[in-house]
């Protein structure tokens, strides 16, 4: 008898979902690591031979058990829970076992350039006959649709940050050039877009028995988080600049040097007398309500160049520790060892070790968010390409070991 369920244990809110992960890289295989975290069934699709030939090797990388290969941190980070074959849709065995496969999940999500997936003959409609009820999350850089000088452009993350108008906000003004946001940001707010869409669409599905396709598009996820940026522009024209890491039209937000190192601090609403008392301002003087707004009048420099010097004589603990008693929001700019080190991220069990399949116990970031009832939990590290072939294959498909060879041999799997 074929197996049901590939997680034996029973954990998170997700209990139960079953995925299909075809993509690579980074935006959409992230979405279905972070459903897996939280005990969902995610199977994960790799080229034969190939893999994930980016993921599983830009990096830094640590050493196997067996000390013959190599894997990259970020793959031992976010391919937890996950398991791991190999397939390839482009052969048509390979697309009978992917629609078994399909007929059986809940989810399919997928990241190639539009119309991969319809040159194998699995376009949505042929993938519905199979399982109606199933969402399709297709993930790409501009989008299935649109103007076809678009629709069909390769994609990276600083690309999509470039089209969705993060780029031109994130850095210093001219002549500075415009920076991208470290590590990945475009993608992972994508995969975040991708994720909560398809739990939506699945929502639906189990009302209606209905499943539907959803066009996550890296641009438009990116856009989506810029504010009122397009309305300051439809509106009044307004087309924003960098400003490095102050904030337009008030101040303080900022970062400050300390006497060794740098903090961030910001003063929105009230919090902006609380800090003027800290520093050692009358709150009750109009010129500091002046210098609040108008960043390069008299007072506004004035106050600039008093809170940059009553920091710049105090070291970064004593000017967090001043403006936490005085309930302003302050921070060092943290490093990894910083972080390491915290007391809030160890009250809080962010950091834990596991048993990573490939090279033996390592510690890294653990869950969030934090679930009340069904927390999500790290039941297995990263595995080896192929890892899982004769699992889900044999065991839970009822293929045959002879099947096996020959689907082996013949470079399907």
């Amino acid at each position: 008898m074929s197996i049901e369920n590939l997680v034996t244990e029973k954990f998170g809110p997700l209990q139960g979902v079953k995925i299909v992960s075809t993509g690579t890289l980074i935006a959409q295989p992230f979405a279905a690591e972070l459903a897996a975290e939280m005990g969902a069934e995610v199977i994960q699709i790799e080229r034969p031979g190939i893999g994930d030939v980016g993921w599983r090797n830009i990096g830094i990388r640590l050493s196997s058990k067996d000390g013959k290969s190599a894997v990259a941190t970020t793959w031992i980070q976010e391919r937890r829970n996950v398991f791991c074959i190999s397939l390839d849709l482009s052969k048509p065995r390979g697309r009978e076992i992917f629609l078994k496969l399909i007929a059986r999940a809940d989810i399919w999500m997928e990241s190639s350039k539009p119309g991969t997936c319809r040159k194998w003959g699995l376009d949505d409609a042929a993938i519905w006959q199979v399982n109606p009820k199933l969402v399709i999350t297709h993930v790409s850089g501009f989008g299935q649709t649109g103007d076809p000088d678009y629709v069909h452009r390769a994609s990276y993350d600083v690309v999509g940050q470039a089209v969705g108008g993060m780029m031109s906000q994130t850095g210093f003004p001219d002549p500075i050039p415009p920076t991208r946001a470290a590590p990945w940001t475009g993608d992972y707010l994508t995969a975040l877009f991708t994720m909560w869409s398809s739990l939506a669409a699945l929502t639906y599905a189990r009302t209606t028995g209905k499943g539907q396709s959803i066009d996550v598009a890296q641009y438009e996820a990116i856009h989506k988080t810029l504010g009122g940026t397009m309305v300051e522009y439809f509106q009044n024209g307004v087309v924003r600049e960098r400003s490095g890491n102050r904030a337009q039209g008030f101040q303080p937000l900022d970062t400050f040097q300390a006497s060794d190192g740098w903090v961030v601090m910001g003063a929105i609403g009230d919090v902006y007398s609380r800090m003027l008392r800290v520093i050692g301002l009358d709150p009750a003087d109009p010129k500091w309500e002046t210098a609040r707004t108008q960043l390069e009048s008299i007072e506004g420099i004035e106050f600039d160049a008093i809170l940059r010097g009553w920091i710049s004589e105090r070291t970064v603990k004593d000017v967090v520790a001043a403006m936490a008693a005085g309930d302003v929001p302050c921070s060092p700019i943290m490093t990894s060892k910083d972080i390491a080190e915290d007391p809030q991220y160890r009250a809080r069990g962010m950091h834990v070790e596991w048993e990573d399949e490939q090279v033996g116990k390592v510690k890294g970031i653990g869950i969030a968010p934090k679930f009340s009832l069904t927390p999500g939990k790290i039941v297995r590290g990263s595995v080896p390409l192929g890892h899982d072939n004769d699992r889900v294959y044999r065991e839970m498909l009822g293929v045959s070991p002879d099947e096996l060879e020959s689907l082996r041999r013949d470079k399907v799997i």
